[in-house]
């Protein structure tokens, strides 16, 4: 479950229907109700238990368009515009650093997307998805 508060309009998610798994976008909050619409082909409304995160890895960074780059030092720099995200160990997503002109954030967990694209969004003031920057 997802707690209420990191929940975001275009925030991506799993929704489970009855043990029905998709994928999908967040496209409105009733916070008066705590429930969420999220759009997985076809909008529903969904209670915060049937909402769960997407794990983060390389597989949803090239999802959400980002550029890899391989360093000299076995690092991974992954690239979307001026954000960056820095793996010191191919494929470990549980400690890395991401950082948007100069201000910096390390990570110290597994993140999900969601999470993820609520940085992004404080750090751009754009919200992140998986169109490719212009």
């Amino acid at each position: 479950m997802i707690p209420f508060h990191e929940i975001k309009i275009g925030d991506y998610v799993i929704a489970d229907n009855d043990g029905d798994k998709k994928q999908g976008e967040v496209t409105n909050i009733n916070g008066d109700e705590k429930q969420i619409c999220v759009d997985t082909d076809q909008e529903f409304w969904y209670e915060l238990d049937q909402l769960s995160g997407i794990p983060l890895d390389e597989k949803q960074l090239m999802d959400l368009k980002f550029e890899k780059q391989l360093n000299a030092d076995g690092s991974i720099k992954y690239m979307k515009g001026a954000f960056r995200i820095l793996l010191h160990q191919k494929d470990n997503f549980s400690t890395f650093e991401i950082w948007y002109r100069d201000e910096r954030r390390h990570i110290t967990s597994p993140i999900f997307v969601h999470n993820l694209q609520n940085h992004y969004a404080e750090l751009t003031k754009v919200h992140l998805n998986d169109e490719a920057f212009a």
